[in-house]
Formats: C-alpha cells, structure tokens, sequence
C-alpha cells in the first residue's frame, strides 16, 4: 500500500542511473492502492520482480521476505524496494536481513516504514513501528543516502547504498552483518518496545 507522499519520495530518490539496464526487486509488491512500479519501470530496468505473500496485481512471485535467499539462490539486485511492508513482517530482522544480503555491491535499497502515531493497519497483520532512530542503526553497515520523516502521515524514508568492500562470493555469504538480536522496536500488539 502506497500513500501519496511514498510515490513522490520514489519519484524523487530513484533516479536513471539507478534503475537503467538494472535488477530491480520489490518487496512486499501487492498493488493494493498504488505503488512505484510503473514509475520505475518508466527508467527501463534490464528487469523488475515483484515479490509478495499473496497473489495479486504486482506480484510476479510469491515469496516471503523470510525466504528471499532461498528463492534466489545466489542472484543479487542493484535495486530493492520495499515500501510499506516491514511493518507487516512479523519477523522484520530477518526480512531487513535477507534485503540487505540479496543486495549487490554498490546497490541502492529504498524503504518506507510507518512510526509510532500511525493507525494500525492489517494488510494482512500490522507488527512494527519504526522511527528515524530504528532506521539509523539497523542501517548502519550501509551508506545512508537520504533519511526523512514522511511529511504527511507518521512514517519513516530510507534509501541507503552497500558500499562494502569487494569480497568473493562464499565470503560475502558469511559477512556479519548489524547484529539485530537484541534490538527493541514499538510493537503495536505489545503497546511497547520489545525485541
């Protein structure tokens, strides 16, 4: 579900060079009311998946965040989307953990999150809320390019860069990345921060 200020975040953050003959994945891709896909689409990507839960307009396939590795195997984008999603998730470590190891090198990741004030929301469930806070250090082993409030409704926007150093492939697999185990986030089911 995309609200309008998300579409022109999009529109305003991804730009040719970015998404031009480029492997573009949406996560979290079901059109319910809108979403960045025609626009991307518009700056010729050599392709576009979009991945969801369920079927529907958008997907291509469906596929869990949690699952992202296992459905491509080894193969990497130069740009993930996600927007409005992590917030559904019920395990969100693990989904930001598979976007950011299903990112290429120098790949850019954009991601809108709703934040605490936000109504709740069951497209299916509603879990998190995630401020400018959550953001910066759950993001912190990546270049954080752009990071603003969305200036409508409570929310949260992010787009970020892996601008790791090289590594080989088996290694890449392996690289630490920020440990989230013990990283408290608001949950709207708890009406607090939990882990």
């Amino acid at each position: 579900m995309c609200h309008e200020s998300v579409l022109k975040y999009g529109r305003e953050n991804l730009n040719k060079e970015e998404v031009e003959g480029k492997k573009v994945l949406e996560v979290g891709s079901l059109n319910i009311n809108g979403g960045l896909r025609e626009y991307v689409e518009s700056l010729k990507p050599a392709s576009y998946t979009g991945i969801d839960i369920r079927p529907g307009p958008g997907v291509d396939i469906q596929c869990s965040a949690g699952n992202l590795l296992q459905q491509f195997k080894d193969e990497k984008f130069d740009l993930v989307i996600c927007t409005e999603t992590l917030e559904h998730i019920r395990d969100w470590k693990k989904a930001v953990s598979n976007i950011k190891r299903i990112c290429k090198e120098n790949g850019v990741i954009l991601i809108t999150v709703r934040s605490f004030g936000f109504p709740v929301h069951n497209e299916p469930d509603d879990y998190w809320r995630f401020e400018e806070g959550d953001m910066l250090s759950i993001f912190c082993d990546f270049d954080i390019l752009v990071l603003e409030k969305d200036s409508q409704v409570p929310g949260v926007f992010i787009k970020i860069k892996n601008s790791r150093e090289e590594h080989d492939k088996e290694e890449w697999k392996l690289l630490p990345k920020v440990d989230l185990s013990d990283f408290e986030l608001f949950s709207i089911k708890e009406n607090k921060r939990i882990k």
